[in-house]
């Protein structure tokens, strides 16, 4: 079953390069409701544990390193289907294959910094979203 909720994060390179505006507005554009959001830089610890899935894979230190870099926005969405919609209009973590007028392709640089982290499923929503909202629930 698809739910309507899900998670993004606006990542540092993106929010360095002043793109937070332009990346709020184009998710508003694409019928996403933003149900939270979230200014906020995580700490070591915090990128560790948010992104310790990865830990066993080459790039997880640079991607600590990477997130830890500068604030972020956090932020919960709302719309029908929403994990799959929002996957669909960021585009392909690659920046350089994601499809024209994607935020991927618009905002992002390279594979790292490609501008925003999409949930990429239900349960990941939850867990994610929980992660930076106590009350996550209240949203679903």
């Amino acid at each position: 079953m698809s739910g309507n909720t899900t998670f993004t994060m606006i990542k540092p390179k993106a929010v360095a390069d002043g793109n937070l505006g332009n990346i709020i507005a184009k998710i508003i554009v694409g019928n996403f409701k933003i149900k939270a959001l979230k200014y906020t830089r995580l700490t070591k610890e915090q990128a560790m544990k948010f992104y310790s899935v990865h830990s066993e894979r080459p790039f997880y230190n640079d991607l600590v390193k990477f997130m830890t870099s500068g604030p972020i926005i956090a932020a919960i969405l709302e719309k029908e289907n929403a994990v799959d919609e929002y996957r669909n209009y960021i585009g392909a973590t690659n920046p350089a294959e994601a499809a024209k007028g994607t935020i991927r392709a618009l905002y992002g640089t390279s594979i790292e910094a490609n501008a925003v982290h999409g949930s990429d499923s239900d349960e990941n929503a939850i867990i994610e979203g929980s992660f930076f909202f106590s009350e996550f629930e209240r949203f679903l």
